[in-house]
């Protein structure tokens, strides 16, 4: 497994090593000791979620506030998503800034986002199934939403039209506005 570390420093993009041959293919998607390995850090991942969306679908921008904050690796497992993460650590010398990546079931790339980060995805293709770990458990009265066409943050999603969004992200707060962590 080969790690990359992103624009922000923090956000980790991870690339198996496959082996396939005319049968199929194997990969290793997650091994505490290499993810330990390759990014310094013991996690403890408690909950494993999978979505299913339509092209055009645009989860997020979520995230948990503490005590309940989440870390997340995430991946997709068919089709393909825009992924991107942003910096709400006010501390932090890249707050509010964000980074995006493309996941697909073709490249097999996971991104790894810490706590302290708003994650959301694009839905790409006609379906896209995405799985994740989080590290923490969902606890809805420490969720929260920024909107995902804040102008402040200026995230370059790859639309061609208005995404579709729950009634949940349609209510997302302005990143200057939202509850973020310090």
């Amino acid at each position: 497994m080969q790690a990359t570390r992103l624009a922000i420093p923090d956000v980790i993009l991870f690339t198996p090593k496959l082996f396939g041959d005319e049968r199929g293919f194997f990969f290793e998607s997650f091994n505490e000791k290499v993810f330990q390995e390759l990014t310094g850090l013991s996690v403890n991942f408690v909950q494993d979620n999978h979505s299913k969306s339509q092209k055009g679908v645009l989860r997020g921008l979520h995230y948990q506030l503490p005590p309940k904050a989440q870390g997340k690796l995430v991946r997709v497992v068919q089709g393909e998503v825009f992924d991107v993460a942003v910096d709400i650590r006010r501390s932090s010398p890249t707050f509010g800034m964000w980074v995006g990546e493309i996941l697909s079931a073709e490249n097999k790339q996971q991104m790894w986002i810490p706590e302290g980060f708003a994650h959301g995805f694009l839905t790409l293709s006609e379906t896209a199934e995405f799985l994740y770990k989080t590290t923490d458990y969902y606890a809805p009265e420490c969720e929260c939403c920024i909107a995902w066409d804040d102008g402040y943050l200026q995230i370059e999603w790859p639309l061609l039209d208005k995404p579709a969004l729950s009634g949940k992200d349609q209510l997302g707060r302005r990143f200057q506005e939202a509850e973020i962590f310090i």
